[in-house]
């Protein structure tokens, strides 16, 4: 896996704002109301859907060169840079919501001594899976 990835995005400027899609990356698309927004935009849809196909083990391809990229009306296209290192952390510290069931009479105990459920649980399963706080194994 690549830390970095540059691809070319078509840009197609409309009255309602900025269609942005990827020609080597099938579904990858996204909008802006304005330039900056759709480079915002692009950046993050580039880097989800790069993060999908490296989750999923799919083939990433090679960019075009962007030469090769057919414009028509409205049309440029933009190099868009995806920084898969930050990507990869963020998505990896991002919080995920989880559903558990505890007897009654510990959720009340628990609650009487202001226990942190998450906290907690974050913490017997570092301890269970012999992980340390940051995430790496022991």
């Amino acid at each position: 896996m690549r830390d970095f990835y540059v691809y070319p995005a078509l840009f197609t400027y409309d009255k309602d704002g900025i269609s942005v899609e990827f020609p080597d990356l099938p579904g990858c698309y996204t909008c802006g109301a304005n330039d900056e927004e759709a480079f915002r935009m692009a950046s993050e849809a580039l880097e989800l859907h790069l993060f999908g196909m490296e989750r999923d083990g799919d083939a990433i391809p090679e960019p075009t060169p962007v030469k090769q990229i057919p414009v028509g009306a409205n049309q440029v296209v933009v190099l868009i840079k995806a920084n898969m290192r930050l990507t990869r952390l963020e998505i990896s510290h991002k919080a995920v919501k989880k559903t558990l069931t505890i007897p009654f009479w510990l959720n009340e105990v628990a609650e009487a001594h202001n226990i942190n459920f998450s906290q907690v649980l974050q913490e017997a399963l570092k301890e269970t899976l012999g992980y340390s706080s940051e995430g790496s194994c022991r």
